[in-house]
């Protein structure tokens, strides 16, 4: 990882002992700041208990869970491509994951893929090339949204079932260890309101974190978890999953 030095927290803070989506507004906006917090507390659960050993943050961008991670992990190698709309000063390698990634085969343990996968138009090619490069037993870790607004026009491509995230993740030489759903109808409707309401001039951002705050209360507790992990199956609001690789089968 280059820079590292220079590296600071950006999308995701620690914040009370917790990870969670910073309330810079130039970091996120605030119609997306659930969205944040939902996505924060599962790394913040699994990235203890799985990343391990060279880690490679594939579409990197700021590296924005890079403090959430980097105790659990070896090293860091920062892949993205030249189409991001960040500024990418720790970037080791610039490439389009579409194509062959300039990474040696079974060179890793921990893959990171958060928020990426969506603006990939070849998925499957993406997958084989996690599987080359990860060491038997490596992981990878990938969050996708579901319902959820276009975004990063004009490479937003794809939205994906947790069907769909099996499937592509099995066919590539993976089992999946996780498979978690990102909220439910609660967390989608206040997303769809959130960013409505931001766009309202000077009321709107308040409004917006008000029902945010609300609502990622409501998220964390008991009766709010068993209303997501209900209406999840059919409104999630994305998806988070945790893949090994499995050892390829002896040829005969």
């Amino acid at each position: 990882m280059k820079n590292e030095a220079a590296w600071r927290e950006t999308k995701f803070v620690r914040r009370g002992g917790r990870l969670r989506a910073s309330t810079d507004l130039r970091e996120v906006i605030m119609g997306s700041r659930l969205t944040g917090d939902c996505i924060a507390r599962l790394y913040d659960e699994y990235l203890p208990r799985y990343a391990h050993g060279a880690a490679a943050d594939l579409g990197c961008g700021t590296v924005p869970l890079y403090g959430a991670y980097r105790s659990h992990v070896s090293s860091v190698i920062c892949v993205d491509w030249s189409n991001s709309s960040f500024e990418t000063p720790h970037l080791d390698f610039e490439c389009d994951l579409n194509g062959a990634l300039p990474l040696e085969d079974a060179s890793l343990d921990t893959l990171i893929l958060s928020d990426v996968l969506e603006h990939i138009a070849r998925p499957e090619s993406l997958w084989a090339e996690m599987a080359r490069i990860l060491r038997p037993g490596g992981v990878a870790f990938v969050n996708t949204p579901f319902f959820y607004w276009v975004h990063g026009e004009p490479y937003d491509y794809y939205r994906y079932t947790e069907f769909a995230h099996r499937r592509l993740a099995e066919q590539a030489g993976f089992e999946v260890l996780v498979m978690e759903r990102i909220g439910g109808l609660v967390e989608v409707a206040c997303d769809v309101f959130a960013k409505s309401a931001s766009a309202v001039p000077v009321v709107g951002n308040p409004i917006a974190a008000l029902a945010q705050g609300v609502v990622s209360a409501w998220s964390r507790s008991s009766p709010g978890r068993k209303v997501a992990h209900w209406s999840g199956r059919k409104f999630p609001l994305g998806y988070f999953l945790v893949a090994r690789r499995v050892p390829a089968p002896p040829q005969a």
